[in-house]
């Protein structure tokens, strides 16, 4: 017997449930019993989360299942559904364009958080909290860029950037950053091998504490040396 090609078979509707699923749909429509359909499309409901778990989890069951198993028997299946049957206008309808945003970013290197950060910062009035967040700011914006570019960011650019993205109102004393080292990124590359420990030994001993090392045999040296 030859086979079916798919191409040859009736179109899946919606294909995240397959074929046999429509077929099974198909069936309950031939159905004559209204209480015998509707007995079988729930059976089949359970059976539609059983083979497909992430469509159980989903918030929008039970009402979801039953809006695809109308969709799948083109909105002829007389059952008594638990809820309304969805219109046929829902297969036409587009989904909604999300706006995507338009604003500008000045400093595309630091991104679009460091600015809201900055206008956080100038709402502050203690000058103690505006101190502790331009510190802040310098860091992150440190290790921002030191993650996309292999040069560090002397700490006079990142003053200034700060300075220009809020008008003047956050400001420091370079020399201040530059003497307790206020801008160190917050973290720092691990260094691929463990330094050796330095010191702590005697010669002619391991370092750290350990066996002696065996002195060379010499086959000139005498033995009363």
């Amino acid at each position: 017997m030859i086979g079916e090609y798919n191409s040859q078979r009736q179109h899946i509707i919606l294909k995240e449930y397959g074929r046999n699923i429509q077929n099974l749909v198909e069936y309950i429509r031939s159905v004559p019993d209204k209480e015998k359909r509707t007995e079988l499309a729930y059976t089949l409901i359970e059976l539609i989360k059983l083979l497909n778990p992430t469509v159980r989890e989903s918030a929008e069951n039970p009402q979801r299942l039953w809006d695809d198993l109308m969709i799948i028997a083109d909105f002829n299946l007389d059952v008594n559904n638990p809820f309304n049957p969805p219109d046929r206008d829902i297969l036409s309808k587009r989904p909604k364009t999300v706006p995507y945003p338009q604003t500008n970013i000045r400093y595309k290197h630091y991104g679009k958080n460091i600015e809201r950060l900055v206008q956080e910062a100038m709402k502050k009035e203690d000058p103690k909290e505006r101190e502790e967040l331009i510190v802040y700011l310098g860091r992150l914006m440190k290790t921002f860029y030191g993650n996309w570019n292999k040069e560090t960011l002397d700490d006079s650019v990142i003053l200034k950037d700060i300075a220009l993205m809020s008008g003047g109102k956050l400001t420091m004393s370079l020399e201040k950053v530059r003497e307790e080292n206020l801008f160190d990124p917050l973290y720092r590359e691990r260094p691929n091998k463990p330094q050796r420990p330095q010191g702590g030994g005697h010669q002619g001993q391991r370092q750290g504490g350990g066996r002696p090392f065996k002195k060379r045999f010499n086959p000139h040296r005498r033995r009363d040396q």
